[in-house]
């Protein structure tokens, strides 16, 4: 596999990517690989007994599980490591890797898109929006 300069932009917001120039090829950073998967939507879409969503649910972990397989020579190769076992519910999984692999990742077919891994922080204590 060739190592990739730039990440491909159909799957990495424009902030991230700037944010990935700024740090060293083999710099490490913490961010969410959302795999594809099948296609979700259509099983959602309709009212299903409870062994039709047993088995939707198995169709998207049996898919994001062959998405991920498709991708650990990548995780691997470019010094990462995955942040969980195995894929959640909508096909993402976390990920530490160096920045040349956020690269490599994007360049996968495998790869629907990835998004950096950030801390959420809590509001003003009070309701802003509150009448006086």
């Amino acid at each position: 596999m060739q190592m990739h300069d730039a990440p491909n932009f159909n799957k990495i917001s424009p902030e991230f990517a700037a944010r990935l120039t700024n740090l060293e090829p083999q710099h490490k950073v913490r961010l969410i690989v959302l795999l594809h998967t099948q296609n979700i939507a259509d099983l959602a879409n309709k009212r299903q007994t409870k062994s039709e969503r047993q088995a939707a649910i198995k169709a998207i972990e049996d898919s994001a599980s062959q998405a991920l397989e498709n991708i650990i020579d990548i995780i691997e190769q470019f010094d990462g490591k995955q942040l969980r076992e195995k894929p959640d519910l909508l096909g993402s999984i976390p990920v530490e890797i160096n920045v040349a692999g956020v690269n490599a990742l994007t360049a996968s077919d495998a790869v629907k898109a990835v998004m950096e891994d950030q801390s959420i922080y809590p509001g003003h204590t009070k309701n802003s929006f509150q009448s006086k």
